[in-house]
């Protein structure tokens, strides 16, 4: 089975379609992705020029995690984020409608996608809410059930570094180790804390896979 991951980053959801049995993943980023675990290519994800659509029908399944910078908090502290950074979910959806190719496209919550999954680190065991939202076309998976915020413990630190007053690591934050970060989004390559903070747990997309994977199969 053949995975094409757009927007692909450092690999945090390719790592996930490769533990649910993905064979090949190819990877496409704007930007290098030195820490990319699988195949990778440079380049614009909607180019329809690149290499990568040339036999976009070959793929089983299309990931694309577009920029989310438009819709996260951050939006409302960095005043010009939504200036630095093009909002890209549209032309993407209208792209993956027209492949043909079943597809996945990820998110943050607010975003401009239909919410078919609701994910959240809470469903998997891991130390992040890390909440996102994935629209599907082409099939349909069900969800693990509701998030469990209440199974985390006080346990980490605050951050002005007082003991016990956070429930959760708060990925990509500078005063936590790059390593409690990684441990919390079960992310075991090399991977920066930038690139971290812009990932999503494998946990997630293995889940999806699996789910995917198994009705190809029936």
């Amino acid at each position: 089975m053949r995975l094409l991951d757009l927007y692909c980053g450092a690999g945090g959801a390719a790592m996930g379609y490769h533990q649910a049995g993905f064979d090949e993943i190819v990877g496409v980023d704007i930007e290098p992705q030195p820490n990319y675990p699988f195949e990778f290519i440079q380049g614009d994800a909607l180019d329809l020029d690149g290499v990568w659509w040339e036999n976009f029908y070959q793929y089983d399944l299309i990931h694309a995690s577009p920029p989310c910078q438009h819709f996260t908090k951050y939006r409302n502290v960095v005043k010009d984020i939504t200036d630095r950074y093009e909002d890209l979910i549209a032309p993407t959806y209208d792209l993956l409608e027209a492949s043909g190719v079943p597809y996945i496209i990820e998110n943050v919550p607010g975003a401009p996608i239909r919410p078919d999954l609701v994910l959240c680190g809470s469903m998997f065991g891991l130390d992040v809410r890390r909440h996102r939202w994935f629209q599907l076309g082409g099939f349909s998976a069900m969800g693990p059930g509701g998030c469990n915020h209440k199974g985390w413990q006080r346990r980490f630190k605050s951050s002005t570094g007082r003991q016990n007053k956070r429930y959760t690591i708060e990925v990509g934050a500078w005063d936590e180790s790059l390593k409690d970060q990684k441990a919390a989004m079960d992310v075991d390559w090399p991977i920066t804390v930038r690139e971290l903070s812009e990932a999503i747990p494998p946990a997630y997309t293995k889940f999806i896979g699996e789910q995917f994977l198994a009705q190809v199969n029936a």
